[in-house]
């Protein structure tokens, strides 16, 4: 019976990843990671300088499955009305409308959601957290499956409001691009040299097939050892030197949850430590609040975390699958 809720989940991953990796080149771990946060009904923040293909990604991962698909342009006369919806007085009907919202799909792109303001920014919290929107005091629930990525450019900062911990700590998961090696950067050229295979890409995965195995992902097992392993981890980083704020509970339950999906895109219907690390730094680097000395630095986040689970004792002799 485990093995065959695996088997799906499985399925259901190799068929986006293969179809997502007609348009994009490489990126074999960040599409892992939209993937797995698909599967474990998380949201992505995905910070890049332009130009590195993250659009392109959402757009192939949302044409790869037969659900709705709305992008958000954030900018700073945006407001939150723009995103869920509102109502207005329909002249001929005599009587009040409710025009919904971008926010009203199965995967939503908000672009360079930095540009709002934090009053725009903080209309996505219920959203995120609830799958609901609250409009003039009606509460809405959202389509599911649903998924916020998010966007947003690391290098300016005119114009820009950053985003609060609060925010942050919606993300499941926080990734980069990267730029291309030379032979990624050749392929990109020759791949789109005649017409881009974005236009051209179908889906491949039907809403229903996404839905199961978003249902199955929960009866992933994660023995007791485990749970103890994510749980020090998380404790480390509250005493950790130079760190202000620690990752929360949510962020250990988090770290567990997508642990969870890499065992499953693996095969596996059991956690093993190698998960609970290969979704370390996405889950938990965007969580932590450094001193003031710290945050100009690079990837001090990601040095720290590395530096935790090198400290943290690894289980060695805990029975890993379950029944």
């Amino acid at each position: 019976m485990a093995t065959q809720i695996s088997a799906h989940i499985t399925d259901v991953y190799t068929k986006i990843k293969d179809n997502i990796a007609k348009v994009i080149v490489g990126k074999s771990e960040t599409v892992d990671m939209l993937i797995v946060s698909l599967l474990s009904g998380g949201h992505v923040l995905l910070e890049d300088v332009p130009g590195t293909g993250k659009t392109v990604l959402i757009k192939s991962l949302a044409a790869s499955v037969d659900c709705t698909y709305k992008r958000i342009q954030f900018t700073p006369d945006l407001l939150p009305s723009d995103i869920t919806g509102v109502n207005f007085f329909n002249m001929k009907k005599s009587e009040f409308e409710f025009v919904q919202g971008p926010i009203f799909a199965n995967i939503v792109l908000a672009d360079e959601i930095n540009r709002a303001t934090p009053k725009t920014q903080s209309g996505l919290l219920e959203c995120m957290e609830e799958i609901q929107a609250t409009i003039d005091g009606k509460t809405f629930k959202l389509a599911r499956p649903f998924m916020v990525i998010a966007t947003q450019n690391p290098v300016e900062s005119m114009g820009t409001f950053p985003l609060p911990e609060a925010q942050l700590d919606r993300f499941l998961m926080k990734g980069r691009m990267e730029y291309p090696n030379h032979g990624e950067g050749v392929d990109i050229l020759a791949r789109f040299d005649r017409e881009s295979p974005l236009e051209t890409l179908t889906p491949v995965v039907t809403a229903d097939e996404l839905l199961t195995a978003i249902a199955e992902l929960p009866r992933v097992y994660v023995c007791r050892e485990m749970m103890s392993y994510i749980t020090s981890i998380v404790e480390k980083t509250r005493t950790y030197p130079k760190v202000v704020l620690g990752v929360s509970p949510r962020g250990a339950l988090s770290l567990m949850k997508a642990a969870k999906g890499y065992a499953a895109i693996a095969g596996r219907n059991y956690v093993t430590p190698d998960d609970v690390k290969r979704a370390a730094h996405p889950v938990l680097d965007h969580r932590l609040t450094l001193e003031n000395t710290l945050r100009i630095k690079k990837n001090a986040a990601y040095d720290i975390i590395e530096d935790i689970l090198g400290m943290v004792t690894v289980p060695t002799e805990a029975v890993f699958e379950g029944n």
